[in-house]
């Protein structure tokens, strides 16, 4: 609270509406912010005072509500007068009122929202359940996955669906609106009705609902993002019934993909009552006036909205959209145009974001496991706060993401808890204990309890240098740490945490980082400011004096904000564009009427216009803003370049939505003034900081190197002009900013901004290390090489063009040593894990000598290293003095590369050329040449020699999906470059071997305990292939940790193509070993050290060079994982399969024009196996080797002429079992054209078997319901593998298998 301030509100202000006072409810604390009219003084001319109150968001014993309790002390610091907390609060000071909360947040994250009921279209009530079906964390064999919000689900027996398809090459069809059934949606597509609902049928249902005690429901239909009108009667009987919340997907977010919309309208229904609730219970506390004064609420997009409009959707970023606001208007200059990064740590997270000028929205985001599809701020959260906890793991330092929380907090907090960041910085004495509130202990009035967290650290470092030493021979090779060493190192660690998602806003959406300054608030921020910015080359940080309180701060800066927003589905052309425009222009003039309905006038509402546009053919498209030209498309254009690299030029535009953002200003305020201060500023250096007012104290401090002497300084007591050198520590009553060595503060009327000397840049000299093994360092690599490969993928996601990479995001991205051995990967596709290393090697063997710099090897033939031909592998060296030193390479699924039938997935392939173009490796770069005449003969001339085989039918995207490829190994690297720079050669490569043997070293002690558990060192296990091959496997582990996996008995080499080469066997082995590990382990080519493995050559698992092996890849694959989980007594087999479906058509000739054909594919979830550690299998999700995501069912019935007519769990078909083994899914998709259909799957002979007693799941089947004239139906089963010619009317029915229950039932 401040308390150096003590004019009161003016006397003839009082009584008339004059304080305003802003709100931010967080999770631990809630801050408190309030300004009223004052008389002016010589120091503060201003006239106006601001007051700072922070108190604990929940103290029960003390009053029911914390905002309105702030708001109380406010009042009687405005008036010097008491409130008394029994009496309702007196609103007549109270001049407005705006809120940040938590509440949304907080109900989602617990499930503690308001029982409800999502009412969906028949054949989908599992849709929510299944969302994309992949899952959170591949690594997590239990694949925990959040629950559903709703308790019950109502299916309306209505369909609708569109006309016509994007994918058709055909000149338009025939305008078919003049059909009964054929209506115009909003979007001005073409909808036919294929079933009204039975009104009264639906009253029934409802009624069933109401009768249970729900009252809230949420609605959502297929294609209502167009076609409202079932939605909008649904709801009207709903609200009849009396329903008292009823959420319509269709006015809710009126934009197509119905998961997302459905995950929407849901939390709507689930979070907006107890907002409700909380308001009115917010509002019981004040007098009669409470109705009288203006109640804002920040949304989730950086806007306020009044009480009555504010809902439960827009509130989950309620308070940190604040903070965004309070550090754009506070630290941004439209003069200067320097960009910011915000940099908000809290007690348990941290969260960044970027504003160059305007607010970055996203329009789809997961929180607590819930799709959102509502404007946000870009905001991305790391689970790295003050609260953090801090472990030794595998070798590697650890911070979080597991939190302390507030009670029992970290050590230091007197309650019995864990290390925390916070120890860490209390240890270092980066905080000070006589400067730290005394509110801890059973009395809360004693101070930190840094005895507490010094003795927990010394056990730690004890720990570490113990397990460091033991993994060394020579006592030389490992010095002992010390305390603050280890300490340190943590803040280091944690500091790399937090600097990852800051480069995924800046450099991989094509903005360089070391061109933006830091905007430092939260809590927590002013600790670790300068260490993060040095990191990223940030040379500037701005920490404003309310850096503590700044969500609250914002919300007193923030417009409010009413968003329309309609759906287009319009192709961008001259003759579109004005209509398109007239459209824009209703939806401003509807946002500027609801503003001006709430009491603004037309000079306070400024409307911001957008189209939302993507290249016919992606699904990734781009808010663009009206450009002072009014030339979307070039606005357009030139975003894509600058955040995707590329541009399509003949490529039709699409416009999928229309959005029009009014905003209403009530008071105008100056941004960016810091600026204006600075160029004016008399600075004075503190040389000797002891003689001024503002000293403190001179304390010992802990940085690399040592203590050091550090000033300790008042920021209230510094003046403007003041420059403060570090290290130095700048205390407010609510933050501490630690000045690091090389810093300088100055001090500016409203921020403390802290600028980098010279000296701080990093240089060849600032890294210097040994390259013996040392744990920080270690672990703040380990961070750095998988951030390398991360930047890869994003660079490869954002480049590509094909839906398989860019939106399946079928790929995977890594990082080599100089032998070929995997250092890093990016968590994509597991099947690629643990494979790449053989391309590798195969390359660096095959070329020898003959490599060279700027040459980029292609490879995909299973005996070079690849899996099966589709997946394409784009191998790069690093050269330094003209040696191999690294490797850098990406794989991915290519959507065609010829063959026999179209996507490259042939079910009925015998031999390998059937399956398309291979190599077993090529420059498709030559000493920076690019090799198109050798990619078009590999990819279109040499397939189509073969007989009744085709080259590529669509090189263009797969020659811009290997562009992108080389891309994202370009950009690899250059940060390995970089890294080398900062680090050398000599310890880069080291630290490559270090972190392999950390991974060694991991897997012996989990081959270790195995034994323990099995005495004899003998598993054993086995399985069969649909067509009855077996897989055999027999695993010796060794008492040193070693295991020999032996597949010696698995069965010949198939005329079929689930032949699997030996790289898809080293890729189960390894991701089933890193999946036991159970803890954070980097995954790489140590994690194979221990293990030898024996594969009986001309086996399924090791065939000759001319097997197809298409379905080794994504079949056998899943099946080799089953054996080995199995072996090793961890998992019941899941489903075993990834269920492949391919359609399409061919290219075809018309009045001599020829069009071209087009395919899809894509994989379906099943059944999840049963454990011994976690109760249930999961329903409906990808396991093991795949994890890709499957199309919105809207997007799919928009892009291609099918009917989905169910997608649901397949009930009963999990195993039985202790804990039961999870269901498969349910997929029946209609055809409204002839075409030809493949199917490639497993698991629909031999049952996927429980393990401990547990029951078997169900095998999967195939259907082929024929229709025919006067409605008569043949229904055909397909058996696992199989292509058919489907014609107008047919289905295929895809049942896929159930998960293996573990342990006899209970």
């Amino acid at each position: 609270m401040e308390t150096t301030d003590n004019r009161l509100l003016l006397e003839k202000c009082g009584g008339k509406h004059r304080v305003r006072i802003s709100v931010d409810r967080g999770g631990t604390f809630t801050d408190c912010v309030g300004v009223f009219p004052v008389e002016p003084t010589a120091k503060d001319p201003s006239g106006e005072r601001v007051v700072v109150v922070k108190l604990l968001s929940e103290d029960p014993t003390h009053y029911s509500d914390a905002p309105r309790e702030g708001i109380r002390r406010i009042l009687e610091i405005a008036t010097g007068r008491p409130h008394p907390r029994d009496a309702l609060l007196a609103t007549d000071n109270i001049e407005s009122i705006r809120m940040g909360t938590t509440v949304a947040t907080n109900a989602l994250l617990e499930r503690k929202g308001e029982p409800c009921a999502l009412v969906v279209t028949l054949g989908f009530r599992d849709l929510l359940k299944i969302g994309n079906q992949a899952r959170p964390k591949i690594f997590d064999l239990s694949i925990s996955k959040p629950d559903v919000l709703y308790q019950h689900v109502v299916q309306i027996d209505e369909r609708v669906t569109l006309v016509g398809y994007a994918m058709d090459p055909r000149p338009a069809a025939q305008d078919q609106s003049n059909e009964t059934n054929v209506v115009v949606g909003k979007s001005g597509e073409h909808v036919r009705i294929l079933k009204t609902p039975e009104w009264a049928t639906v009253r029934k249902q409802l009624q069933q609902v109401f009768d249970t005690g729900i009252r809230s429901v949420a609605v959502c239909l297929m294609h209502a993002y167009t076609f409202t009108d079932h939605e909008e009667e649904i709801g009207r009987i709903a609200s009849e019934i009396g329903f008292t919340h009823v959420t319509l997907s269709s006015q809710l977010s009126p934009r197509i993909k119905i998961v997302p919309r459905a995950h929407s309208a849901t939390a709507d229904a689930y979070l907006t009552p107890g907002i409700r609730r909380y308001v009115d219970g917010f509002a019981s506390g004040f007098d009669a006036g409470f109705g009288d004064i203006r109640i804002d609420f920040m949304q989730s997009d950086g806007g306020l909205a009044p009480v009555e409009h504010f809902s439960g959707l827009r509130a989950i970023l309620s308070g940190p959209a604040a903070g965004v606001v309070g550090y754009a208007v506070t630290s941004y200059s439209e003069s200067q145009k320097t960009n910011l990064v915000g940099f908000d740590m809290g007690g348990t997270s941290t969260d960044v974001s970027r504003f160059g000028g305007e607010f970055e929205h996203v329009f789809e985001t997961t929180t607590a496991g819930v799709t959102i599809q509502a404007p946000q701020l870009d905001i991305n959260t790391v689970a790295a706060g003050g609260g953090s906890r801090l472990f030794f793991r595998n070798g590697l330092m650890v911070v979080g993401p597991e939190s302390a929380g507030a009670f029992p907090g970290p050590a230091c907090y007197r309650n019995g808890g864990p290390l925390c960041i916070t120890d860490a910085n209390l240890l270092l004495g980066r905080l000070r204990v006589e400067h730290f509130p005394h509110i801890f202990g059973p009395s809360e009035d004693q101070p930190l309890d840094v005895n507490a967290t010094r003795a927990l650290f010394e056990q730690l470092v004890a720990d570490i240098n113990a397990e460091m030493r033991a993994r060394h021979t020579a006592e030389s090779a490992y010095q002992n740490k010390s305390v603050e060493e280890i300490a340190l190192g943590f803040l280091q660690v944690a500091n790399e945490t937090m600097c990852r998602p800051i480069r995924t806003l800046t450099e991989a959406r094509g903005h360089n980082v070391q061109n933006h300054s830091l905007a430092c608030f939260g809590g927590a921020g002013g600790q670790h400011a300068c260490a993060v910015a040095a990191n990223l080359g940030i040379r500037r940080v701005f920490v404003h004096r309310l850096a503590s309180v700044l969500s609250a701060y914002g919300l007193g800066l923030s417009e409010v904000v009413h968003e329309e927003q309609s759906p287009a589905a319009a192709i961008w052309s001259n003759e579109a564009q004005q209509p398109l425009l007239a459209r824009l222009e209703e939806l401003s003039r509807a946002g500027s009427g609801k503003l001006i309905s709430q009491g603004f006038l037309d000079s306070q509402i400024r409307v911001q216009r957008f189209l939302n546009m993507r290249y016919d053919g992606t699904d990734t498209s781009i808010m663009v803003p009206e450009a002072t030209t009014g030339d979307y498309q070039l606005r357009f254009e030139s975003m894509h370049q600058r955040e995707f690299g590329f541009v399509l030029r003949n490529r039709r535009i699409i416009v999928d939505d229309l959005r029009a953002r009014a905003t209403g200003t009530l008071s105008k305020v100056k941004a960016g003034q810091v600026y204006d201060e600075l160029e004016s500023l008399q600075r004075r250096e503190l040389c000797e900081p002891s003689t001024h007012p503002a000293f403190v104290d001179t304390v010992s401090v802990y940085f690399q190197g040592g203590y050091r002497q550090t000033a300790v300084l008042k920021l209230g007591l510094l003046n403007p002009g003041d420059v403060v050198c570090g290290p130095a520590i700048v205390l407010d009553c609510n933050s501490t900013v630690l000045v690091e060595p090389n810093w300088l503060a100055t001090v500016t009327s409203t921020q403390l901004v802290l600028d980098s000397t010279p000296a701080t840049t990093r240089d060849v000299s600032t890294h210097r290390i040994s390259t013996e093994i040392d744990p920080i360092h270690l672990s703040v690599l380990a961070n750095r090489f998988m951030s390398i490969a991360e930047q890869m993928g994003r660079t490869l996601e954002k480049t590509s063009v094909s839906t398989n990479i860019k939106e399946r995001l079928d790929f995977s991205c890594a990082l080599f040593d100089q032998h070929g051995n995997l250092v890093a990967n990016a968590p994509h596709i597991p099947v690629h894990l643990g494979s790449m290393s053989h391309a590798v090697k195969f390359q660096l063997e095959r070329f020898n000598e003959n490599l060279q710099e700027g040459d980029v090897v292609l490879v995909n033939h299973p005996q070079a290293g690849g899996t099966h031909l589709p997946d394409i592998t784009i191998i790069s060296p690093v050269f330094h003095d003209s040696r191999i030193i690294f490797f850098v390479a990406s794989r991915g699924h290519h959507a065609d590369i010829g063959g026999i039938s179209p996507g490259s997935m042939p079910p009925n392939s015998r031999e390998l050329f059937q399956e398309g173009a291979s190599s077993m490796g090529m420059k498709i770069v030559d000493r920076g040449e690019f090799q198109e005449e050798a990619v078009r003969h590999m990819l279109l001339e040499e397939p189509a020699r073969y007989p009744g085989c085709s080259g590529t039918r669509n090189y263009r995207d797969v020659l811009s999906d290997l562009k992108a490829q080389i891309a994202a190994n370009h950009r690899g690297i250059a940060l390995l470059s970089q890294l080398c720079v900062e680090y050398g050669l000599e310890v880069v490569q080291e630290y490559m071997a270090h972190i392999q043997r950390t991974a060694e070293a991991a897997v012996r002690l989990l081959l270790k305990e195995t034994r323990v558990k099995h005495p004899s060192g003998q598993l054993s296990g086995h399985d069969f292939m649909d067509d009855g091959s077996k897989i055999s496997l027999h695993v010796d582990i060794g008492e040193d940790g070693s295991a020999l996996f032996d597949f010696t008995g698995t069965s010949p080499e198939i005329y079929g193509n689930t032949n699997a080469p030996p790289s898809v066997t080293h890729s189960a082995i390894i991701y089933c070993l890193r999946c036991m590990v159970q803890s954070d382990l980097p995954l790489n080519q140590g994690c194979l050290a221990p293990v030898r493995v024996v594969i009986p050559e001309n086996s399924f698992l090791s065939p000759s060079s001319t097997a197809a092996v298409v379905g080794g890849n994504v079949l056998t694959s899943q099946r080799l994982c089953d054996v080995i989980l199995a072996t090793f007594g961890v998992a019941a087999a899941s489903q075993g399969c990834m269920n492949n479906l391919t359609f399409g058509i061919p290219a075809i000739e018309n009045g001599g024009v020829r069009y071209e054909g087009w395919g899809y594919y894509e994989t379906i979830a099943g059944g999840h196996g049963a454990g011994r550690d976690w109760q249930k299998g999961q329903d409906g999700v990808h396991t093991n080797m795949t994890n890709t995501k499957i199309t919105d069912p809207e997007i799919l019935e928009r892009r291609y002429p099918v009917i989905l007519h169910r997608f649901m769990l397949r009930e009963g078909s999990g195993g039985t079992g202790m804990h039961p083994g999870g269901n498969g899914c349910i997929r029946d998709i209609e055809f409204l054209e002839a075409m030809s259909v493949s199917l490639l799957t497993e698991r629909r002979v031999f049952q996927p078997p429980g393990l401990d007693g547990g029951g078997n799941g169900a095998c999967g089947l195939n259907l082929w319901e024929r229709h025919f004239e006067h409605k008569n139906k043949q229904v055909l089963n397909l058996g696992g593998k199989n292509s058919v010619f489907v014609q107008p009317g047919d289905h295929i029915v895809i049942m896929t298998p159930g998960g293996g229950g573990y342990g006899r039932p209970v």
